[in-house]
């Protein structure tokens, strides 16, 4: 993984907000510090697990200006521009160019956009003007646009489109995606061991919020090529993400994250924290990851 730009873990931060749903940026700068102590090899700012969609564009702005100053080049920053306007995400990829990020991720059009590879290509073309490596973004079941093979070696034609995060779930669409030979980024929580041994090139992972210094030396032993030790990592790493997947996703990255003394706050509305029911099994399936990640706060 080491050529690749995007090697190892990026993680998707969340976005803390303080009781009245107002970014807290005073822990906003302690969660990455913490996550660059933890080892993270990137930070990607203004996530979908940070709550991208439900930031205004300053709000999200200033979260990559501020992040990027924080990190200060000890970690990669991977700055969300996606937007509904084209003119939009140009506006915004260029500021975090100016900011200093090393790349960008965007979604491809959503909401009633186009869905034809052409359209798809335009598109990507015109956030190219920003000159900031591109980080595609495929999630077909949220957005209804399928980066394929075929449509992913047309995007890489274009500079500088560097990449796609695949987060499909699906373990033999983004394996399709690897025999490109095009470099791919796993976004799917359950299928991470899966996928850096099939030959995903990076990770951008939400759930390593809760779990990050368990996340990072289980990257590490694969970079390594230690099956035997990523196997061991992975199985209290499982369940728990496993069952974030299934749904309230991003509500149950923040419970888990305040669990385990990474607390983000509760998240914005229209999201609701999560419910008690459901805290309980998220509870049981973190198991000892509580202990693990407690103490390495």
């Amino acid at each position: 993984m080491s050529a690749f730009p995007f090697s190892g873990l990026n993680l998707a931060i969340t976005t803390p907000f303080d009781a009245e749903g107002r970014i807290d940026w005073a822990r906003f700068d302690a969660l990455i510090e913490r996550y660059l102590a933890a080892g993270v090899d990137g930070l990607v700012l203004s996530s979908g697990t940070g709550m991208h969609v439900y930031l205004s564009q300053e709000e999200s702005m200033a979260l990559v200006a501020r992040g990027a100053r924080r990190i200060d080049g000890r970690a990669r920053v991977i700055a969300q521009t996606s937007a509904l306007l084209a003119d939009d995400v140009l506006t915004r990829a260029r500021h975090a160019a100016d900011c200093g990020a090393d790349g960008i991720m965007v979604l491809p059009p959503f909401f009633e956009g186009p869905t034809d590879d052409d359209g798809i290509v335009a598109f990507y073309a015109e956030v190219a003007r920003a000159g900031v490596p591109i980080i595609g973004y495929n999630v077909p079941q949220a957005v209804g646009v399928e980066i394929t093979p075929e449509l992913m070696r047309r995007l890489c034609e274009i500079p500088p489109f560097a990449t796609v995060k695949d987060s499909s779930g699906d373990l033999a669409a983004q394996a399709a995606l690897v025999r490109t030979d095009l470099p791919v980024m796993n976004g799917a929580d359950p299928l991470v061991p899966y996928a850096l041994y099939a030959g995903a090139q990076g990770l951008i992972w939400g759930g390593a919020n809760f779990a990050p210094r368990s996340c990072v030396a289980l990257v590490r032993a694969a970079r390594d090529g230690d099956w035997t030790r990523v196997r061991a990592l992975w199985r209290p790493l499982e369940a728990v993400m496993s069952l974030i997947w299934q749904g309230d996703y991003v509500s149950s990255v923040y419970a888990a994250a305040a669990m385990t003394g990474h607390d983000a706050g509760q998240p914005r509305r229209p999201l609701a924290a999560l419910p008690a029911r459901k805290v309980e099994a998220l509870r049981s399936a973190l198991g000892e990851l509580v202990a693990i990640e407690s103490q390495a706060v």
